[in-house]
């Protein structure tokens, strides 16, 4: 298998509010919620980067979707990485997703390693790392 991961879904509860946290509260462009002709259709698609989008689909269309009973949430199954180039930058996320609602899990720290990060989780319960790792800067 090549590794060619394009979407990443996340599971919601409330879509509407998942989008206005993702859009309002973060910043990230999205066209809104499409589908909603369909039954289990309705989903919010955010451009990360090339490539690579962020899908918002509610717990129950997944289910239905792929014929497994809703499971339990667990904030501890996987985090999302979002490299920033800068200690401040760490920062400023964190704060903005505060104040969108987020809860911080963990405030922004030196790391063991020589980065800085911090955790929050979204209000659906994912965990983000916001991280600044001086041997890995991003493009702008």
């Amino acid at each position: 298998m090549k590794p060619r991961v394009s979407v990443i879904t996340l599971a919601v509860d409330d879509l509407e509010k998942s989008v206005i946290f993702y859009r309002d509260g973060l910043g990230l462009e999205t066209d809104g919620i499409i589908g909603k002709e369909f039954e289990f259709g309705a989903v919010a698609f955010f451009e990360l980067q090339s490539g690579l989008r962020l899908a918002l689909w509610p717990r129950k269309s997944i289910s239905h979707d792929t014929g497994i009973d809703e499971q339990p949430k667990s904030s501890t199954e996987f985090t999302l990485g979002h490299n920033v180039n800068s200690i401040s930058e760490v920062n400023a996320v964190m704060a903005n997703a505060e104040k969108a609602g987020a809860a911080i899990v963990k405030q922004s720290h030196e790391t063991f390693w020589g980065g800085y990060a911090g955790y929050f989780q979204d209000i659906d319960g994912h965990l983000w790392e916001v991280v600044f790792n001086p041997e890995l800067l991003v493009d702008d």
